[in-house]
């Protein structure tokens, strides 16, 4: 050390040091750095973030979640999935159901409907479930396949594929699920909720129709033979069956049972009177054509809606649908609306997706049936739906208030030469921008997603379900958002 010369800090600056004295205050400067490097070691270990704790596994991320049934599927199938414990029915089912039914109705009356929502979903053999989800990957990049009025029928797939979101969040490993209003249980005893996990749209479109048929009635005689379903005839049972022309061969032997349905088309076109009906069934959305309209893509796109009014979809339609031709003579010479055919195609989607963000409302007239994945495109897109269908039963209604995010315009009115352009231009561009921003905030309750998300169309789903285990908390929450 006295070789050398050596620099102590003092007042914050170096100063250096006579080599003379270097070796006594070399010896304090180390017992002064030594009491620093205490300290400092001390000062860190106190006030240092404590390490996490553990977790039982990795904890989804909401940001990675993944609209895309094409890409969530390829990921579902590649990962392998845990069965539940047991299958098997309890030795004595009604009795379980009893003590439980005798505990909701004469016990603690804050105890009604326990939160949260208890689902057993049965473990159906593969040729219902994991063997339609590979047929239709497998077969989906290669086929060309269009239905009779010209629409790609694995697009028709995707967009009544709430079966696959629904189930795939049910049986995901519970580390990984976002859902706490939900969950599943392995004991028949202490469902709330039996959930029969078929891919009906699938079996109808990917299938020989006689081979569908056969499908149809093994499934049926599965479903029905289970204890759980003979006990109750079904009540408590949901089955998708989300495509108007899904199941139908045997629908008559299930109509106990609660259906996930994407309308209640009065007309008896696709469901016979009695089998359906808002006490028992569910309205589900469908999954949208088109991409969405984030904050970003709204800000960008705000100045630019100088169309009007837009339509792309088929013009001319069956049953309540009839309408739409009604309206084409009507609309389709004003300067700035847009009324144009078009499928659900690639084209037509990127087709139908800048169309939707270039205009202020869309027009959302009833199909074959009072509903159409339309009315879900123009959400997720920003513009304001204009909703033409005197039949149309909405997704989630009684929990969403579709007065702040759409315009329901009865065919009586639509059809009045000038009578639909007038009130459009009437409407006051602060309740347009209103809507527009109402928009953005509930176009998350119709993205289905993996993982799904609170307040995302799974989660409203299950509380949908059972009005009494809804009604108490599901409206305040989304109404407040």
């Amino acid at each position: 050390l006295a070789a050398h010369s050596t620099v102590c800090s003092h007042g914050g600056e170096a100063v250096p040091l006579p080599r003379a004295r270097a070796p006594r205050l070399s010896s304090r400067c180390l017992l002064a750095v030594g009491a620093l490097l205490v300290f400092s070691a001390v000062y860190f270990l106190l006030l240092s973030p404590s390490p996490p704790r553990p977790v039982a596994g990795p904890l989804p991320n909401p940001s990675s979640a993944t609209t895309s049934f094409v890409a969530s599927l390829d990921r579902f199938l590649d990962s392998p999935h845990r069965p539940a414990a047991s299958s098997a029915a309890p030795g004595d089912l009604d009795a379980a159901i009893r003590r439980e039914e005798e505990a909701r109705l004469y016990g603690d009356p804050r105890g009604a409907w326990p939160a949260p929502l208890r689902v057993y979903v049965y473990e159906m053999p593969r040729k219902f479930t994991y063997d339609l989800l590979r047929l239709f990957r497998d077969s989906y990049r290669d086929t060309t396949n269009l239905t009779s009025n010209g629409s790609p029928v694995h697009r028709l797939i995707e967009q009544h594929s709430i079966d696959y979101w629904l189930w795939a969040d049910l049986i995901a490993p519970e580390s990984q699920r976002l859902l706490k209003n939900v969950i599943r249980v392995e004991q028949q005893e202490e469902a709330d909720i039996f959930y029969v996990p078929f891919f009906t749209t699938i079996s109808y479109f990917l299938l020989e129709k006689q081979e569908c048929k056969a499908l149809y009635r093994e499934a049926l005689k599965w479903v029905t033979d289970q204890p759980a379903w003979q006990r109750s005839e079904g009540r408590d049972h949901v089955i998708p069956v989300h495509h108007p022309w899904s199941f139908k061969s045997v629908r008559r032997f299930v109509k106990k049972a609660i259906w996930l349905l994407p309308d209640m088309d009065s007309t008896g076109n696709w469901y016979k009177p009695g089998q359906v009906y808002l006490e028992k069934d569910v309205i589900l959305p469908y999954v949208p054509n088109v991409d969405l309209c984030d904050y970003k893509c709204v800000s960008e796109t705000q100045s630019k809606r100088s169309t009007l009014l837009f339509f792309r979809g088929r013009l001319k339609r069956n049953a309540g649908g009839k309408i739409r031709s009604k309206l084409v003579t009507e609309l389709q010479s004003i300067e700035d609306i847009i009324i144009e055919e078009g499928s659900a195609g690639a084209k037509g989607k990127v087709a139908a997706q800048t169309g939707m963000r270039k205009s202020l409302f869309c027009l959302n007239p009833a199909g074959d049936t009072p509903s159409s994945a339309r009315l879900f495109d123009a959400i997720v897109s920003g513009c304001i739906p204009v909703i033409i269908s005197d039949e149309l039963e909405l997704p989630f209604e009684g929990i969403l208030d579709y007065s702040k995010i759409a315009l329901f315009v009865s065919s009586t009115d639509a059809v009045q030469p000038g009578w639909l352009v007038k009130y459009l231009r009437g409407i006051d561009a602060q309740r347009v921008r209103e809507m527009q921003s109402n928009l953005l905030k509930y176009s998350r309750h119709f993205l289905y997603s993996s993982p799904a998300q609170p307040l995302g169309p799974e989660d409203l789903t299950w509380r949908m379900v059972i009005p009494g285990h809804s009604s108490r908390v599901v409206q305040p929450i989304i109404l407040a958002k």
